[in-house]
């Protein structure tokens, strides 16, 4: 009997190498995929990075698809791309509520979702990872207040229709309304182009030549404000409040043009989110006694990535 114990041990002890290299290779062969827009800009290289990442530390395959520019068809027509590869989870930025059909398609197939950057809360998504929008905004606000010693005009820059960048908005105008003595003059259109935003920023400084500060909430508006004011020779004159950290941003900070940049950690929300979904596919917290039945996730509905402020004092360290 003895004997039988020991040779059933040696076996469990020889087979469990290869259970765990089937485990891992199982696991290797797992595909999450996240989808995008706007890949030109300088700070989806971030999000690129923490997919990249994500998939090299867990041990999965990863991509990142979607077009260069802000274009939602050409947007969803890779999302369906995507859903044909049948993947493990789908990472989606939340641009627009007309991604919402595609959003739930996904779902409905079986595929897990997240949103990640821009939140689709009336999809199916089962997560969202993200800024907490608001409070950037808030903090941007704040700064921008300080900054002005607390009076003069400002001008809000934006791209008008994303939740997220709504968000930011109202963030900055509650930061601002505590103060009296500054006056948000008008919220100007970026179409998160650096060029349009410079012609933005341009006319804003011809119409309101007293202007004291430009406040943008999306990564082109900081890069298109810091062009105009240096063309109208006004640096250090108007105070830019920045979004992100592209590389034209961090030089402006450190050479005295952009005041500050409220920048998000960007590449932690792909990173976080494909850990979501590594989650929901690979464990089972056990929240209830069936939870698939229970309707329970198993998952944070919102992860906060939270914000950072870049100045003179830091702006190097944030350079790659």
């Amino acid at each position: 009997m003895r004997k039988l114990c020991l040779v059933l041990l040696a076996a469990m002890l020889l087979a469990a190498p290869l259970s765990l290299g089937m485990a891992e290779a199982d696991k290797s062969e797992q595909l999450y995929i996240q989808v995008s827009a706007l890949g030109g800009l300088d700070y989806f290289y971030d999000h690129m990075l923490g997919c990249e990442m994500a998939g090299k530390e867990l041990g999965v395959k990863t991509e990142y698809v979607g077009p260069v520019d802000y274009d939602m068809t050409a947007m969803v027509a890779a999302f369906e791309q995507a859903i044909a590869k049948k993947p493990n989870g789908i990472v989606v930025v939340g641009f627009e509520d007309t991604l919402v059909p595609i959003v739930d398609k996904a779902i409905d197939a079986g595929i897990p979702v997240v949103t990640v950057d821009a939140d689709l809360p009336t999809s199916k998504r089962v997560s969202f990872v993200g800024t907490g929008n608001y409070t950037a905004g808030f903090t941007g606000g704040t700064y921008m207040a300080k900054a002005l010693d607390g009076k003069g005009k400002i001008v809000l820059m934006t791209k008008p229709g994303q939740s997220n960048l709504e968000e930011r908005i109202r963030g900055y105008q509650e930061a601002l309304a505590a103060y009296p003595e500054i006056e948000i003059v008008q919220i100007a259109d970026t179409q998160s182009d650096p060029v349009v935003a410079a012609q933005a920023a341009a006319a804003m400084l011809q119409k309101f030549p007293d202007l004291a500060g430009i406040a943008c909430v999306e990564g082109a508006g900081g890069a298109g404000a810091a062009t105009a004011v240096k063309e109208a020779g006004k640096v250090g004159q108007v105070k830019i409040i920045s979004m992100d950290r592209g590389e034209d941003v961090l030089a402006d900070i450190e050479a005295g043009v952009i005041t500050a940049s409220v920048a998000q950690q960007t590449a932690l929300m792909p990173y976080y989110a494909i850990q979501i979904l590594m989650n929901i596919n690979n464990s089972n917290v056990a929240i209830t006694t069936d939870n698939k039945a229970a309707g329970v996730a198993g998952v944070p509905a919102v992860v906060d990535t939270g914000v950072i402020i870049i100045d003179a004092q830091n702006a190097q360290y944030f350079k790659r």
